[in-house]
């Protein structure tokens, strides 16, 4: 972060003496849930500030006006650090604020909501801490511990000649214990039941298809999760979480967020 600004604030260099300290607060102008500060201590760390001084712990909700941390060191530090530490904090933020409306809107229920893959390129552990700090639950963060056979890979195993049980045993042969797939017909659900799914993933369809489809699940393989994706806002979540849905995976968390309008003001 550091480094997209170059190896020196030339600004900074002319116009302030090495030698002055200044403490700075971070003010939000916009009500918010906190997050991203293991990153910003990182970069106070690396810059040579003192540590920060926080308003409250990580997912901590704070109000318009509201100082959510001071920092102090010298002044040209504080200055170069500005901008990569409130980019941190926004983003972050912005991800987790987002995140907890989500989790309020399904409160009462039993569903869970989940990030997706569908994270900033080289930012994934960063956005997905962001949602865990807003309430929200990890899913899969790669390709390498979770078995997930979805829409593209229903037509490459039909072109190999492979059933979905023969993939999904193979998977447990390698200790896999979590295969999710994903069904777009009653077909496919109920292959994903008999071939030992253990969640199935129901996308783009109507909260009346979800409820039917989690009610024939159930029934064919007790105990399997069902999870919902696609097209779901605040406004129709809890619509999914009320016909069934044991999670719902929500990809504009992290590729659509608002940054929060957070500032920097010198003390």
């Amino acid at each position: 972060m550091l480094e997209e600004d170059g190896s020196r604030d030339l600004t900074t260099q002319l116009t302030v003496p090495v030698e002055l300290v200044g403490r700075a607060a971070v003010e939000a102008r916009e009500e918010g849930v906190l997050a991203g500060q293991t990153y910003a201590d990182a970069l106070a760390r690396h810059v040579g500030c003192r540590p920060i001084a926080w308003s409250g712990p990580e997912g901590a909700t704070f109000r318009p006006a509201a100082t959510v941390a001071t920092i102090e060191g010298p002044l040209a530090t504080l200055l170069r650090v500005e901008r990569p530490l409130l980019n941190t904090l926004q983003r972050a933020s912005g991800i987790a604020t987002l995140t907890r409306r989500f989790v309020e809107a399904v409160a009462g229920t039993r569903c869970k909501i989940l990030h997706t893959r569908k994270t900033a390129p080289g930012l994934r552990a960063f956005d997905v801490s962001a949602v865990l700090a807003g309430g929200g639950q990890r899913h899969r963060l790669d390709l390498a511990h979770e078995i997930m056979i979805k829409d593209n890979h229903w037509q490459a195993l039909a072109r190999a000649g492979r059933t979905l049980a023969q993939v999904l045993e193979a998977a447990r042969v390698r200790g896999v214990k979590t295969c999710y797939v994903e069904a777009e017909s009653d077909s496919q659900m109920e292959q994903a039941c008999a071939a030992g799914a253990t969640r199935i993933l129901v996308d783009n369809q109507s909260p009346d298809t979800l409820r039917a489809w989690a009610t024939a699940a159930r029934r064919l393989s007790p105990g399997i999760e069902i999870e919902a994706s696609g097209g779901i806002t605040l406004e129709n979540v809890r619509r999914y979480a009320e016909a069934g849905a044991d999670f719902i995976s929500v990809g504009a968390l992290t590729h659509s967020v608002k940054a929060l309008d957070l500032a920097l003001r010198l003390l």
